[in-house]
């Protein structure tokens, strides 16, 4: 698991339509107001209730796709809703400077939206490297065993079952040590 999630991270798909669909909220109120209630909606349904639609969406021949998704779909909204709003909070004064200037759309995104949204996008990016963390767990917890390589998340679930607490908690220990380090990093 926390291999697929290393190899996820590296390939940032999530990011980059997260931060491609902000840019085009940013550009159009029309779109972020027909489109935002659908992000939304991904973020307050609980991940644990979707997940098994998703793995019989998906099929269980491509556990690993589903937790490709899961965690997806919990790490796309932090960097969705904080790039937004950064590219939101540029200075007026410099907006109306870039007006006056006749600056084109992408002079204005390049030069003064972006530099100002790039606190919030990193902000957005450090919490959605742990909920993908978490998607990743909660999705390998309902595809269970099914599995070629179960992760720590399997290992949690079987040593409940077999009542080997030293060995859930070892588990729980390396996701949360992963955690740590992916918040860090």
């Amino acid at each position: 698991m926390v291999e697929r999630l290393i190899e996820l991270s590296a390939k940032h798909k999530w990011v980059v339509f997260g931060v491609a669909l902000a840019a085009l909220f940013a550009s159009s109120r029309l779109v972020e107001t027909s489109l935002f209630p659908y992000a939304v909606m991904l973020q307050v349904t609980p991940l644990v209730a979707v997940a098994p639609f998703i793995v019989i969406w998906i099929g269980w021949e491509r556990v690993w796709l589903t937790q490709l998704v899961c965690a997806w779909i919990v790490a796309f909204f932090p960097i969705l809703s904080n790039t937004t709003m950064g590219l939101r909070s540029a200075d007026p004064g410099l907006r109306d400077l870039f007006s006056l200037y006749d600056a084109s759309r992408w002079q204005r995104l390049r030069l003064l939206l972006a530099p100002s949204a790039l606190p919030y996008f990193l902000s957005g990016l450090k919490i959605s490297a742990n909920l993908a963390l978490v998607g990743a767990v909660v999705a390998e917890f309902v595809t269970g065993t099914q599995v070629d390589n179960p992760g720590l998340a399997s290992t949690i679930f079987t040593s409940q079952l077999n009542s080997d607490t030293p060995l859930m908690f070892a588990a729980l220990a390396l996701i949360s040590l992963t955690g740590i380090v992916t918040f860090f990093a």
